[in-house]
């Protein structure tokens, strides 16, 4: 029996990368049971919606021209310590090592109650990339030895957190989750006209057009499959590599056949008509886009790379192949897109997977256990 209501307060990035995602739906989640949330960012992430039962606290950054570089981190405390005062938070749950638990661990050494609980949870690149990187090395270090609680999002995940940080036996893996009634088919031919030719395969890729996304990679793999039958790419997300997308695809003549849909699209209404997802990640710590295309009965052709093999079962749900590997991928993503049969399966063992695996159900609940234990 878990135990009454909790106040949580949720720190994180609102963009579109994985870990921003995953922590507005946690916060959603948590809201419809009850309990009290309160989600604190310099903006509004784009999957919290007005009706929400969710309240938002935005970080003021000043701008003065004695910074070179706005103090977020030091703004985005303060504003944490503020909360936590004024709501009596019992937890702050801050997703991404850097700032996020840096200034959730300072917000609470500024508290006259030290009370409030600090749980991490780590995303990825947090760890992968800059937590690696000599000069945030001692203060994500110091963070994550002062949090109650931290976890990761796979297995990969926590491995490389341990070896890096020395946390042996610290971390918990608790995996993303996607809700499979909001993820799912769509039937019918209408909606799919939206953005496609009935004769033309709709090819989807999510990200933040980061280089660890390899999105260049993307455009590579879907000129392969153009040149052997129709289709259409569809890119949800935004970036710095965007303006190279576009310009490789009009290098290869392919700009007329791929659409932009950018951060506010409703992205259970593409992927509920898509027939392959690309994913050729350089790393991913997870994969969430992968696993939210997999409900909607998505085959996914992706990397084989950190904690992907813990989401992409290899043909099963999709295909897996070595980082860079353009011809292979399009190789096999053409195999799918050829044999109907093959890719119906693919999809209905995809959804299975996720709706037994990575429901909101079960991960929430985890969660929750986890507060409960700390407090």
């Amino acid at each position: 029996m878990l135990r009454k209501p909790m106040r949580i307060g949720i720190t994180c990035y609102p963009t579109f990368g994985g870990s921003g995602v995953v922590a507005t739906e946690l916060a959603r989640a948590l809201g419809k049971r009850s309990h009290e949330v309160h989600l604190i960012s310099y903006a509004v992430p784009g999957r919290l919606k007005k009706e929400d039962p969710v309240l938002f606290h935005q970080v003021d950054v000043p701008r003065y021209p004695l910074f070179e570089c706005p103090p977020y981190a030091l703004a985005l405390a303060s504003k944490i310590g503020e909360v936590a005062c004024r709501f009596r938070l019992d937890i702050i749950h801050a997703h991404y090592a850097v700032p996020y638990a840096v200034s959730a661990i300072l917000a609470r050494k500024m508290l006259p109650c030290k009370s409030l609980k600090v749980i991490t949870t780590l995303h990825g690149t947090d760890i992968t990339l800059i937590g690696k990187e000599p000069s945030f090395l001692p203060i994500v270090t110091y963070a994550l030895g002062e949090s109650d609680a931290i976890t990761a999002v796979s297995h990969y995940l926590k491995e490389v957190s341990e070896k890096t940080f020395n946390i042996k036996d610290r971390v918990e893996v608790i995996y993303n989750f996607v809700d499979s009634e909001r993820f799912k088919r769509i039937k019918g031919i209408k909606h799919r006209r939206r953005f496609a030719e009935d004769d033309e395969a709709i090819i989807v890729h999510i990200s933040n057009f980061r280089p660890v996304k390899r999105v260049l990679d993307v455009v590579k793999i879907f000129r392969l499959i153009r040149e052997k039958r129709k289709a259409r790419l569809l890119m949800v997300g935004d970036g710095p590599e965007r303006i190279k997308v576009e310009e490789m695809l009009k290098e290869y003549g392919l700009s007329p056949y791929a659409s932009f849909l950018g951060e506010k699209v409703a992205v259970e209404e593409v992927l509920g008509v898509a027939d392959l997802f690309l994913l050729p990640s350089e790393l991913e710590s997870f994969g969430l886009s992968a696993l939210e295309a997999m409900s909607c009965e998505v085959p996914v052709i992706a990397s084989k790379v950190g904690g992907i093999p813990e989401v992409v079962i290899d043909g099963e749900t999709g295909f897996l192949a070595p980082k860079g590997a353009i011809s292979e991928m399009a190789e096999k993503a053409l195999v799918i897109l050829g044999d109907q049969e093959l890719k119906r399966k693919l999809g209905e063992t995809a959804r299975t997977r996720a709706k037994e695996l990575f429901s909101p159900e079960q991960i929430i609940y985890q969660y929750e256990k986890l507060y409960q234990k700390i407090l």
